[in-house]
């Protein structure tokens, strides 16, 4: 399975943690994520319940024209066992939309890379 590792875009500060939305900026680039992996035929897209990661998914779901999907289990905090699940019998390549450190750790289990993800950046797993 091809999964393409997501962090959510820049949100802005704010309280309560999981209701902070995308800036201006971080809407732009999740539009952008959406169009540079409209190419990639993604026919799934997941995604944390967290607003800012809820956008993203959004915006990059409505670019490759599937509907995102939420799931609790990625919610920060998610581990490799949890992403494993989540993907598990879905349509090929998926893209999940997560958080930090949450994603790097991710890289890390599958992989043995050590990646850093800012805001709005992706990594290609093979799983």
């Amino acid at each position: 399975m091809r999964l393409f590792l997501v962090r959510h875009a820049k949100a802005a500060p704010g309280e309560p943690d999981d209701l902070r939305a995308l800036t201006d900026s971080g809407r732009r680039a999740a539009r952008d994520l959406g169009e540079r992996l409209k190419p990639e035929h993604p026919l799934t897209v997941l995604s944390s319940p967290l607003l800012r990661a809820r956008e993203t998914a959004e915006a990059i779901a409505r670019a490759v024209g599937v509907v995102p999907e939420t799931d609790e289990r990625l919610a920060p905090g998610a581990s490799a066992a949890a992403l494993r699940a989540v993907v598990e019998d879905r349509a090929d390549p998926v893209v999940v939309v997560g958080h930090q450190p949450d994603c790097s750790d991710i890289v890390f289990s599958f992989t043995g890379r050590v990646e850093q993800f800012a805001p709005g950046e992706l990594h290609v797993i093979e799983l």
